[in-house]
């Protein structure tokens, strides 16, 4: 087994090449869908909202969820700009935009404590557990039974 000899030269470049961003994290779940989101404090908003590596704007297609997503964002305050960067999976667009929302209200408490009474009073800290009903053996779907007939 070869060993690769670390001098001080290469240890310069290998930290020169990762360029280190500090962000703040929070996990999001609603239904099906799940949203590993991170928030990045900057000056200006360069990137914006990225979703899956796309802008949230052409992700999503509703700017109903567009504006419902980033509604936590927005009772933060105008005062500090953040990039916003989400690994979604599973559920729907809508299932998705809830999840996204209550990742970026949990990585805004990490960011700033102060916030989480706001955040908790405006229902962003809340995780919707409301699921989809499992289908029950004899019946046609979690509740409806098959027609009786009498004869």
């Amino acid at each position: 087994m070869a060993t690769k000899k670390i001098t001080k030269k290469t240890e310069k470049v290998e930290k020169e090449s990762v360029k280190e961003e500090r962000y703040f994290y929070g996990l999001g779940k609603r239904k099906t869908a799940i949203a590993q989101v991170r928030i990045y404090s900057v000056e200006k908003n360069e990137k914006g909202i990225l979703i899956n590596g796309r802008k949230a704007e052409e992700y999503l297609h509703v700017e109903r969820l567009f504006d419902f997503m980033k509604a936590p964002l927005a009772l933060a305050g105008e005062g500090t700009k953040f990039d916003v960067s989400a690994k979604v999976k599973g559920g729907g667009i809508s299932a998705q935009a809830e999840a996204i929302k209550l990742g970026i209200a949990r990585a805004l408490v990490i960011f700033n404590a102060d916030l989480k009474k706001s955040l908790r009073d405006g229902g962003f800290l809340t995780r919707d557990a409301r699921v989809v009903e499992r289908k029950k053996p004899g019946l046609k779907k979690a509740r409806r039974a098959p027609q009786w007939a009498k004869r």
